[in-house]
């Protein structure tokens, strides 16, 4: 029996980590809160208790639905009448499978962070728990909401590129060029294995890298070849990626992601290349698509204008000239699960238009980190998924 069938209004929604001081516990408060599709009602934002209390203090969260421990919290919301219907995981890395398990295994639906888990053993432990519950699994590879994005991925599945040759994608940034300070939390659990997972940057920025490559193309990878560093002295994981890429039926590619690369913010770049034409993204330049037949003129496509398809438009808010950017991005992710979750309170199949990442997606991102470690270790050695 569907436990939320004949519920209506926002969608209730608790969260797990993401208290104070994690960036990215807010970017998901107001991804979720943009659109008005979700309400949040619990959370587990720390697990200790003075910050948890005063975490869920500052969101607005009432005592009652503020809790330190997510076991506790899982099976007491799966027994309220009013508990809720999806869970967001803002914790590290380490802690997305214990937690979202428990919240699967009592049919709440679980929107997850970035990457499924640490190791590619939770990863595929998790895929067993997810697919064995009713509830969805949205794993939020936010790149994937820009309306140019999704623009790119409409041009090459209609044949616009012709036959794909060549993917090159970056991701690079500096914020991790130096020892970071003591208190820097955020960077003290991206540079420790046992909860970031074996893969530094490639866990971190280079799944976002893989999967955007991935979601435009379609491509299919076949094997890889990682040459992994640690440029900060005493760093037990790596901070830069080059890793080649040969993917089914001939294409080639390039992945580099790197936390060391000074004067680079967040500078995510996305180029395509096919027998026809070729397309660019840029994360700095997000609003526009630069396309490059073959032989032909350069021409810009832009969000909101009538050069852009319906993929781009669904996803659009604002009309062409007013700025969309990462927290629309983030929110459209947001958007498309709460799409999903709404079918599945009345059983309806969702809108096919409908599209987040999946916990397939999520699986294979962390299969792409180990292969990078295992190839790595190997000086650089081709190996597969």
């Amino acid at each position: 029996m569907n436990r939320f069938e004949g519920r209506e209004g926002p969608i209730r929604l608790g969260m797990v980590g993401g208290g104070q001081g994690a960036m990215i516990g807010s970017v998901h408060r107001i991804a979720a809160r943009l659109d008005g599709h979700f309400s949040l009602v619990a959370g587990a934002l720390s697990s200790t208790p003075e910050k948890a209390l005063a975490s869920a203090r500052e969101v607005g969260l009432p005592e009652d639905r503020t809790y330190t421990d997510y076991v506790e919290m899982a099976k007491r919301e799966a027994r309220l009448k009013d508990g809720i219907e999806a869970v967001a995981i803002a914790a590290p890395n380490h802690m997305h499978y214990p937690v979202a398990r428990e919240f699967l295994k009592r049919g709440i639906h679980v929107i997850c962070d970035k990457p499924l888990a640490g190791t590619l053993q939770d990863a595929k432990k998790l895929a067993k728990a997810a697919e064995s519950s009713e509830a969805l699994f949205v794993l939020t590879h936010n790149y994937t909401g820009y309306p140019m994005v999704r623009e790119a991925r409409e041009r090459v599945a209609r044949g616009d590129l012709g036959e794909i040759r060549l993917v090159q994608v970056e991701y690079p940034q500096d914020w991790l060029g130096d020892v970071p300070a003591p208190d820097n939390k955020q960077a003290a659990w991206r540079t420790d294995p046992e909860r970031s997972g074996p893969g530094g940057a490639t866990g971190d920025i280079g799944t976002h890298a893989y999967n955007i490559a991935r979601f435009v193309t379609g491509l299919e990878l076949e094997a890889l070849a990682a040459d992994l560093q640690a440029f900060v002295p005493g760093r037990p994981i790596d901070d830069n990626a080059h890793v080649m890429l040969r993917f089914r039926g001939g294409a080639r590619g390039m992945l580099w992601c790197s936390q060391v690369a000074a004067g680079c913010e967040n500078a995510l770049r996305l180029r395509v290349f096919g027998t026809k034409a070729g397309v660019e993204w840029r994360h700095d330049e997000p609003e526009r698509l630069r396309v490059t037949p073959m032989g032909g003129p350069v021409s810009i496509v832009t969000r909101g204008s009538a050069s852009s398809g319906e993929a781009a438009g669904r996803l659009t808010r604002v009309p062409a000239g007013h700025p969309e950017g990462f927290f629309e991005a983030f929110a459209n992710i947001y958007a498309e699960a709460a799409a999903a979750i709404r079918a599945a309170r009345t059983g309806a199949a969702p809108d096919a238009a409908v599209t987040y990442p999946t916990i397939a997606d999520g699986v294979e991102g962390v299969a792409f980190v180990d292969a990078c470690v295992r190839s790595s270790k190997r000086n650089a050695a081709w190996v597969s998924l």
